[in-house]
């Protein structure tokens, strides 16, 4: 079944999920209507669990629960998800490598309406600073439902980031994920542009109208961490310059992470990404993202500064 929606995405491949393997348990903090927890509440009410707002000690009872051989996923938002329950999750999780995913839904700057206090600009950072986390960021629906999978078949605690809104999907339908992977979604010898998130897909817009002019590969780099620094540094090596685009501060995300993997072949990279501020509230989601400059002229100005 294909999706435009990674929470819709998430929500029913994880029910479908939890049809093959009854280890698999779901925990929500007020949020099930928005997380799309509540699609697995309703197909296996007693491996659900409302914890409500409450989302340290969601965080507990799923360590708990993981270190019965339980699979359990917690859902809140992103904001929610990591901030209010770090410690729990850097003491029992993190240390414990216990077999916990954490799902951070309306992340970035994707709950347009609501704000600096929901919109989660710092969370790959904070992840991606945590020992034994796996980070993952999905470009689109379609690559939703394959890390889903990827999230069950590993061991050991994982992060995945999810969009709030419909956006076209960029990614093949079916594709298998492979987790620490980046793939090549358009080749180019110009610049190379790696993208994580909703901004995959505007990157791939933004070659497409820069063809003819400045050839620009696209990377969809949907793990944060473990990065594979040396396939990164293979990918940028027969461009000039490197940009990176992501809906998330500059500070320790995806640009971070590329240029620790380009500092030794001194690639000239630029980043795209919030300005080390929090979000604001807009009236709607693409207002938000062109005020923090996320958008598909930001990525052609970037590209074409790189190319001079």
């Amino acid at each position: 079944m294909s999706y435009m929606n990674q929470r819709l995405a998430y929500g029913n491949t994880l029910a479908e999920l939890g049809e093959e393997d009854e280890r698999i348990v779901v925990l929500d903090a007020d949020l099930g209507a928005s997380t799309m927890g509540n699609i697995f509440e309703k197909r296996f009410p007693e491996r659900h669990f409302e914890m409500g707002i409450a989302e340290a000690n969601m965080t507990s009872v799923a360590a708990g629960l993981a270190q019965t051989g339980r699979i359990p996923f917690t859902n809140s938002f992103a904001v929610f998800s990591g901030g209010r329950a770090f410690d729990q999750i850097r003491q029992t999780i993190a240390i414990g490598r216990l077999n916990v995913k954490i799902c951070g839904s309306s992340s970035g700057l994707s709950d347009f309406g609501d704000g600096a206090t929901h919109q989660c600009v710092e969370d790959m950072a904070v992840f991606r600073a945590l020992p034994n986390m796996t980070v993952l960021c999905p470009a689109d629906a379609n690559e939703t439902v394959e890390a889903v999978k990827a999230m069950v078949e590993m061991q050991g605690p994982c992060y995945i980031r999810l969009n709030r809104n419909d956006y076209p999907n960029v990614t093949k339908e079916g594709k298998k994920f492979e987790i620490g992977i980046p793939s090549v979604l358009r080749e180019g010898s110009d610049v190379a542009v790696f993208a994580t998130g909703y901004m995959t897909g505007l990157a791939m817009e933004a070659a497409q109208e820069l063809e003819g002019k400045i050839s620009v590969k696209v990377i969809n780099v949907s793990t944060i961490k473990p990065m594979d620094k040396e396939v990164i540094a293979s990918l940028a090596m027969d461009c000039k310059a490197v940009v990176t685009a992501e809906e998330h501060s500059v500070v320790g995300g995806l640009g971070s992470a590329v240029a620790e993997a380009l500092c030794k072949a001194c690639k000239p990279i630029e980043f795209l990404g919030i300005r080390d501020t929090f979000g604001c509230s807009a009236h709607c989601y693409q207002d938000v993202l062109a005020y923090h400059g996320l958008t598909k002229k930001a990525i052609i100005e970037a590209v074409e500064k790189m190319a001079d």
